[in-house]
């Protein structure tokens, strides 16, 4: 198959490729477009054989539910049984924008595209090139992250080319992303909302707006392998580099200390080694590749390079990753969640 690249100017969008795109969707294909998260490996989210695309393109389980996109609130209410009030004050304050809500689904959503649940998952993205390009499609797109299933998220339109080249009939490129993580998913089938996978929009936020939020104690560690994920990224590996990741926590002073001694020991044994550290700390560390993710002080340049960094060490293709933890005020909970699913949940306490 031969992948369309097409640049897209979100302040100047050439609707003409918007419809070249949605024409794709309506017969079935798969596009790859920007969100203000990540990268989306887009198709027709009522039709079950091109989600089933969708699953084979990412080399992604089947039991692992897809995120469906709309472009207008009106889409919504063809694809669930109920909007319950607390969902309509949460699409109120933050849709568009990077917040996943999960419904009760109506029979023409597929359970191809739920992974066999009887809930969907919805979202309006902000972005402008995403919008026009459901628009053009004139169906809801179902649309996880556009990258082969467990590899770290795509942030640019080159990581989606080095994933799916060949693999997909079009990538719509309009620039990198300016979030980094996946959107908040919050189920609201309940009487209190529950946040299923930690994202931009933290609980705080989710609380001032309906009280009380519980969480998924499935964001906390593992899954068990027996149990159906309720939402994407719950259960099987995910954002995961090739090289042996380990992550170290605790006083900041043990940390580096940590890093350096193991780095050491990994290159004198002919090893080549990443470090994932902040621009607060990138000068204390003596040995390997040594890559700053951001600052402490903007929680966004941290999430904004997540992705990048651990995909950068792939192309170096470094040996073993030792990284520090960002237990960060507001975004540090969706960082730590990815984080830990590259890591395995290997993590060092000094």
């Amino acid at each position: 198959m031969n992948t369309i690249l097409k640049k897209i100017d979100k302040d100047n969008i050439d609707y003409s490729v918007m419809e070249m795109a949605g024409e794709i969707l309506r017969r079935g294909e798969m596009v790859a477009f920007p969100t203000e998260t990540v990268y989306g490996l887009g198709a027709n989210a009522l039709d079950e054989s091109a989600s089933a695309k969708i699953y084979e393109a990412k080399g992604r389980p089947s039991d692992n539910p897809l995120i469906v996109h709309i472009s207008k609130e009106e889409q919504l209410e063809p694809l669930v049984k109920e909007i319950p009030e607390k969902a309509r004050l949460l699409m109120e304050k933050f849709w568009p924008g990077p917040l996943t809500l999960i419904f009760k689904k109506k029979d023409t959503v597929p359970d191809g595209t739920t992974g066999g649940l009887d809930t969907v998952a919805i979202r309006m993205p902000d972005n402008a090139v995403a919008l026009a390009m459901i628009d053009a499609a004139k169906v809801p797109i179902a649309a996880p992250s556009a990258n082969t299933s467990g590899r770290p998220s795509p942030t640019t339109a080159n990581h989606v080319m080095d994933d799916m080249n060949g693999r997909i009939s079009m990538i719509l490129d309009g620039g990198a992303v300016g979030i980094g993580i996946e959107s908040t998913i919050v189920d609201v089938t309940g009487e209190i909302p529950m946040i299923l996978r930690p994202g931009y929009i933290n609980k705080s936020m989710l609380e001032n707006v309906v009280g009380e939020v519980a969480i998924d104690k499935a964001i906390l560690g593992p899954m068990d392998e027996n149990s159906h994920p309720k939402a994407p990224g719950m259960k099987y590996k995910h954002y995961a580099p090739k090289a042996d990741f380990t992550m170290y926590d605790g006083d900041i002073e043990n940390v580096i200390k940590a890093i350096n001694k193991r780095a050491k020991d990994y290159i004198d044994k002919g090893y080549t080694v990443g470090i994932i550290c902040s621009d607060e700390t990138r000068q204390r560390y003596q040995y390997g590749d040594v890559e700053s993710i951001g600052t402490r002080q903007n929680e966004i340049t941290i999430s904004h390079n997540l992705y990048r960094i651990l995909r950068d060490f792939d192309d170096k293709e470094v040996d073993y990753i030792l990284g520090e933890t960002f237990n960060t005020k507001e975004l540090g909970g969706a960082i730590m969640n990815r984080l830990l699913k590259a890591a395995g949940y290997q993590v060092e306490n000094v």
